[in-house]
């Protein structure tokens, strides 16, 4: 069995179940089911997963503190299936060490694009930082745990697809992520034509974290690439 492979699918409904492993069956995954948290925690302690794709909405634990219980002693790649789509739900997830989010329903073309993405990112020639889901740097503070984004010491509002990018980026400081990678990562509108999307994201977020957002120190572009994170 190829270990860099393994794909644990945590979900309570069995058709869903069903769908997703086959999916990733078909592309070459081998697949281990849970349908409740707690034998989602097992095979976690028991394998070595590559990917996790997790239901919010689970009988026995949230989904959102199966992820907490994971990102502990993982840095694994977590998919979320949610119904939910409203932003302080977004959030929560992304504190809690999610990777990226899948609203119900969704196609089977979209996840294993998100899915292919992260598992890019999460390569073995990738280093994240020793804190995935913290960056302290001058007077940018940026906590994913506590939910916690401050620019000279005044609270920043980031939206659920800033925090996406933002998140990645800070995940692997000098990592180049072409605009079709962080399309996957952050929009769930689709794949086409989305360049003009990721381009104003980025002015946003730049906007909320740089001191001189047209001459950026965090979030750099890479002429002909996309965008990659900086540190001083």
């Amino acid at each position: 069995m190829n270990k860099t492979k393994n794909v644990l699918i945590v979900d309570d409904e069995p058709k869903i179940l069903e769908v997703l492993s086959a999916l990733f069956k078909s592309k070459g995954f081998y697949v281990f089911q849970a349908e409740t948290g707690k034998q989602a925690l097992a095979i976690m302690s028991e394998q070595n997963i590559a990917l996790v794709v997790l239901d919010l909405m689970l009988p026995d634990i949230m989904g959102e503190e199966v992820c907490s219980a994971i990102r502990r002693t993982s840095r694994v790649p977590i998919i979320m299936l949610t119904a939910k789509s409203e932003e302080e739900d977004l959030i929560e997830g992304f504190a809690r060490g999610a990777d990226d989010y899948v609203t119900k329903p969704f196609s089977l073309k979209e996840l294993f694009a998100r899915a292919e993405a992260l598992l890019r990112r999460s390569g073995g020639d990738l280093i994240p930082l020793s804190v995935r889901n913290s960056f302290k740097d001058g007077d940018l503070v940026v906590d994913f745990e506590r939910n916690v984004f401050q620019k000279a010491g005044s609270p920043v509002s980031l939206t659920p697809n800033e925090a996406r990018i933002l998140s990645a980026l800070i995940k692997y400081p000098g990592k180049v992520f072409t605009r079709e990678e962080l399309i996957a990562i952050a929009l769930s509108d689709g794949f086409d034509g989305f360049d003009r999307a990721v381009d104003s994201h980025i002015k946003n977020l730049r906007q909320k974290i740089e001191d001189n957002p047209k001459a950026p120190v965090y979030v750099l572009t890479v002429h002909g690439t996309g965008y990659k994170f900086g540190v001083k």
